[in-house]
């Protein structure tokens, strides 16, 4: 019987350990080229460490035309898009798990077809309205369809949040005099606050890596994402090995000042 467990444990660790190597080795092999000499992106055969690191390539990256403005543009519209998100999808996820009302299951269901849709069949109606409404070429446009996009699935993840802190904490609050906003904001928000930063996680890096709406919805104001799309055809390969590292470090950042939540509730969740 021990032997069998160990044996199961080593496997859940290798295979672990593959999912990280599937991800991490891509980012890694996209870093060294990032950083190594301009001629040394051609040369072949190609060596995968660098004869010596340069910061030639990122500079180049970061001078090109229009990268700092988008940059900007990706953190105001990813930061927007997370403050909408929670603000409108914690409160929804707690109703659906706290309270019984009719449709609720239908509503449930409802959140997630509309992620059906592809936004490709969107483009023309989502254009026409922006403009009329005075909203195409904004960063708010951007942001209000990256909320529309993160929402249904942090209204599902916030409900199984919800659906886990105990109501009688909730119960007893309101017993000592709190309201049911004052329960939900002093016991149940504080208590759900590390599965919240899953939402976040999750939030963040849909409106980061989401190319295909910024692209149609903006002309001046573009993304980063956006940004080397349009001009990846005619760019060198140096610069693409650059953007897609660039791409990834600001998510890392994110994950790491978020990560004490996420281990949080990973220890919650192993006590259980």
């Amino acid at each position: 019987m021990i032997e069998r467990g160990s044996r199961r444990k080593a496997l859940i660790y290798l295979a672990a350990l593959m999912v990280a190597l599937w991800v991490l080795v891509p980012i890694l092999l996209i870093g060294l080229a990032a950083f190594s000499p301009k001629d040394e992106v051609y040369r072949w055969p190609k060596s995968i460490i660098p004869s010596h690191f340069s910061l030639e390539t990122m500079e180049f990256f970061l001078r090109s035309y229009g990268v700092i403005p988008s940059l900007l543009n990706s953190i105001w519209v990813a930061l927007l898009t997370l403050v909408l998100t929670l603000i409108i999808g914690a409160p929804a996820g707690y109703a659906v798990a706290r309270f019984l009302f009719r449709g609720r299951e239908s509503f449930r269901l409802g959140i997630l077809l509309t992620r059906m849709f592809p936004t490709a069949l969107l483009a023309i109606p989502l254009t026409t309205t922006f403009i009329r409404w005075g909203l195409y070429d904004t960063l708010f446009g951007v942001a209000f369809i990256h909320t529309a996009m993160a929402l249904p699935f942090a209204v599902i993840i916030a409900t199984g949040i919800f659906i886990g802190v105990p109501k009688e904490l909730e119960e007893a609050a309101m017993v000592m005099g709190c309201s049911r906003l004052g329960a939900f904001m002093r016991v149940a928000l504080p208590l759900a606050l590390p599965g919240l930063a899953a939402v976040a996680m999750f939030t963040f890096v849909i409106s980061w890596n989401e190319v295909f709406a910024a692209g149609i919805l903006t002309v001046h104001n573009r993304t980063l994402p956006a940004h080397i799309l349009t001009t990846l055809q005619a760019s060198p390969l140096y610069f693409r090995f650059a953007g897609g590292f660039f791409m990834v470090i600001p998510a890392l950042i994110f994950m790491f000042f978020i990560r004490r939540y996420l281990l949080h509730m990973w220890g919650a969740t192993a006590e259980r």
